[in-house]
């Protein structure tokens, strides 16, 4: 079946889970843990004493990105590993700022084994375009979970695919959105958005009100507006053909008059000061912490916001959350699924570990396990988590809401956007939300970025 009905089963059931996700940004707070890690069993035997058929041994390296997702989970399916092949030697590189530590393996072509796609610094994409990315193409056909399913038969949703071809299997499910204090709203009576044109009056009335900039995000890190603002727009304007146009560079995609009419409401927001005025120098947890504060009123993050920030939280504030409201008025939320993704290195030393590894990590145990870790879901379907007593009340609504297809699309990007497109169309939005800028020079500038990239 298709991904988006998988997706829909997926919201009635998996979503009802603790969606408290981790973050994906680069600059969470935290040590780097880059360590060696050995079974402590005797080599030869298995963690029921049986002889091991030694096929699977050897120094395995996996390279995990850490932010507000942690590293339990991790912790606890490596230990699993080792306990299932006593012969390996897991080596983990892990931390909040892994992917800058470890680029001058990757590109001297001496990488981990398995990496964990997530996180700034890192790009599928961009990997998949310097090769650095091994074809799982043929091999995940084979793959089955314990109870004989086929795996590639089991995602929520599917691997995203370049010319084809399969270079990586998507591990954690998300999706960005809008998020606002519910409590603060219903005691000052301020507008929950419906599309952009109520987005703007109920900006305006808060900013009357409380003398604040309504809107926030990471100036520092402006791809969590691309991804949260930008790509839902451009799903509800031009569906998955304008979407997978923009991410594509394809030539005239950012010059359409699809993206201006969008890129003129970011102008609008900017012109009616609803930015935060010191947004250039916020990184993703300075936003959040701001938000948090009722420094501003909105902010466009993924569902790992109430877990990444929980220790900042502040007495009585209620997280609300709503597909991020830039769609014309009389038209459905628009909502872009995000994944983080699982692969292994073309140039892998143990790549039969390797693929052993990830194998391991995908069963319907590890993603109940998961989502008990990290209040988020992994990518897996028949995962029934409705049980749960700690379902937050926001993800009870957006679940509702986003099974409502009157109120809300779903709409899919062929794979993420490379980091050789991204980044400066990044730095152009930045020039726009700055006002230094006008949507029609962002969208020049843009569309040199997409033909730059082309070449």
């Amino acid at each position: 079946m298709s991904w988006k009905r998988r997706f829909g089963f997926l919201l009635i059931v998996a979503l009802f889970s603790v969606f408290m996700v981790a973050c994906s940004s680069d600059d969470a707070n935290g040590t780097d843990a880059d360590e060696d890690t050995d079974s402590g069993e005797d080599a030869g035997t298995t963690s029921e004493g049986e002889e091991s058929d030694g096929e699977i041994s050897g120094d395995l390296e996996i390279q995990y990105f850490v932010g507000g997702y942690g590293d339990s989970w991790w912790k606890e399916v490596i230990a699993d590993f080792q306990e299932e092949y006593p012969d390996v030697n897991v080596i983990e590189h892990a931390g909040p700022n892994i992917n800058d530590e470890m680029r001058s393996r990757w590109v001297s072509n001496d990488p981990p084994d398995v990496i964990y796609i997530d996180g700034a610094g890192s790009s599928e994409t961009q990997m998949v375009e310097d090769d650095q990315l091994m074809n799982l193409s043929e091999w995940v056909e084979e793959v089955e979970l314990d109870n004989g399913d086929k795996l590639i038969d089991s995602f929520i949703v599917d691997p995203g695919k370049f010319d084809g071809e399969i270079f990586s299997l998507p591990l954690v499910f998300d999706t960005w959105g809008t998020w606002y204090d519910k409590a603060w709203f219903e005691d000052e009576g301020f507008t929950v958005p419906e599309d952009f044109d109520t987005f703007m009056d109920s900006m305006k009335d808060i900013q009357g009100k409380e003398e604040i900039d309504p809107f926030v995000t990471s100036g520092q890190h402006p791809y969590y507006f691309i991804r949260g603002m930008l790509f839902p727009a451009f799903g509800a304007a031009g569906g998955d053909e304008l979407l997978a146009d923009v991410i594509q560079g394809k030539e005239g995609a950012w010059e359409s008059d699809e993206v201006l009419e969008i890129m003129k409401n970011v102008e609008e927001m900017q012109q009616e000061g609803m930015f935060d005025s010191g947004l250039g120098a916020l990184n993703h947890t300075q936003s959040q912490m701001n938000f948090l504060l009722h420094d501003n009123a909105f902010i466009p993050v993924g569902f790992w916001l109430p877990n990444e920030m929980e220790n900042d939280i502040p007495d009585g504030f209620d997280f609300g959350f709503i597909p991020s409201p830039m769609q014309a008025a009389g038209e459905p939320f628009a909502i872009v699924p995000d994944l983080r993704p699982l692969a292994i290195a073309e140039e892998a030393e143990n790549p039969e570990a390797a693929k052993a590894f990830v194998e391991f990590a995908f069963t319907r145990d590890y993603a109940m396990s998961f989502s008990e870790h990290t209040g988020a879901i992994m990518n897996l379907t028949d995962v029934d988590l409705t049980g749960n007593d700690e379902v937050p009340g926001y993800l009870i609504e957006a679940n509702e809401m986003i099974n409502d297809p009157d109120q809300v699309q779903i709409y899919e990007k062929p794979h993420p956007m490379s980091a050789d497109l991204e980044e400066p169309v990044g730095d152009a939005l930045m020039s726009l939300m700055l006002g230094n800028m006008t949507a029609e020079e962002f969208t020049e500038a843009a569309e040199k970025a997409a033909a730059d990239y082309r070449e």
